[in-house]
């Protein structure tokens, strides 16, 4: 019996192995089928390569400024004070887009601006998306009276005026990155908790979710494993458009003197510093407002062609 029963445990373990090992190949080619698909829908969208060099380039300046930067941006040089761009008369190749009213080289400020304006939208989008994700899972989940909470103070959140609420705390808890990272973080989670809770909703009744409850799957692993990788999709879209609407409104803080210290180089403190020079020497603040737009830009495309990646009907729809 024990010659018999050994021969068939042993072919019992290799057929395991076998399937587990076919398992992963199978996910292998599964994952490398998306990516091939993620670069063809790339290579297709003029938009999606823009947005993405963009995105691309700006982790590489904030990464890297203090040696792309051809000056220190903080460094006053009053003899070189209001030196206009290389292309204009009276122009410098030693300041490529001018000089501010101190002297400062205006090309290096924007490089390190960079790092102001990507800081906060990469942190106030994590806080964001991890607390809002979080609180839509529950509300969306559970339903009854949690929800009705949830859903009410969400409600009374966004009733407000994004921007006077925005400017109301930077005012109360003063200048500095990591305040102004926090007050976008808080105050984007309800639009994160919203769109998870709708996602929620309408996947809660699926087959699938269905069928883990009746063999007795725990709550938690059902989130985790069964709800959560299909909120990749919408929450990765929905965050890129935040971090471009994160940038325009930091900016909008520096212009009013209610974000980073003036010391420190930020696209919005350099506009605010230029706009009582904006006629005669305006590329104190335009080359700053070129920067927002493009970062902008760039991000909005990019969020475009991840919901055409992401969502199998948009896809359809644009084929």
């Amino acid at each position: 019996m024990t010659d018999h029963a050994s021969p068939s445990g042993a072919d019992f373990h290799a057929g395991e192995t076998e399937t587990g090992h076919e398992i992963d190949i199978e996910r292998d080619l599964r994952f490398r089928a998306r990516i091939r698909e993620a670069l063809r829908l790339l290579r297709r969208s003029k938009g999606g390569m823009f947005g993405a060099f963009v995105f691309v380039m700006l982790l590489i300046l904030a990464t890297f400024a203090p040696w792309i930067a051809p000056h220190d941006p903080l460094q006053q040089t009053l003899s070189d004070a209001n030196t206009p761009p290389f292309w204009s008369d009276g122009g410098s190749n030693a300041y490529l887009i001018g000089t501010d009213t101190l002297g400062r080289d205006m090309l290096s400020r924007i490089i390190f601006g960079t790092r102001v304006s990507l800081g906060v939208a990469l942190g106030g989008v994590g806080i964001a998306i991890t607390l809002g994700m979080a609180i839509g899972l529950i509300a969306g989940y559970r339903g009854g009276r949690i929800d009705a909470v949830i859903v009410g103070f969400i409600n009374l959140i966004l009733s407000l005026p994004y921007l006077l609420f925005v400017v109301f705390f930077a005012a109360v808890v003063g200048r500095s990155l990591i305040n102004v990272i926090l007050i976008f973080g808080f105050t984007s989670i309800p639009v994160f908790a919203r769109v998870t809770r709708g996602e929620v909703l309408k996947l809660r009744e699926s087959m699938f979710i269905e069928a883990a409850r009746n063999v007795g799957v725990p709550e938690g692993q059902i989130l985790r494993l069964h709800l959560l990788p299909n909120l990749i999709g919408p929450l990765a879209t929905l965050a890129t458009f935040e971090m471009s609407a994160m940038i325009l409104y930091e900016a909008g803080l520096g212009f009013l003197g209610l974000s980073v210290p003036p010391s420190t180089p930020s696209w919005g403190n350099m506009i605010n510093a230029g706009r009582g020079v904006l006629t005669i020497r305006p590329w104190i603040s335009l080359t700053p407002g070129v920067a927002i737009v493009f970062a902008g830009l760039g991000l909005n495309l990019l969020g475009d062609w991840l919901r055409d990646v992401l969502d199998p009907r948009s896809q359809r729809v644009k084929q």
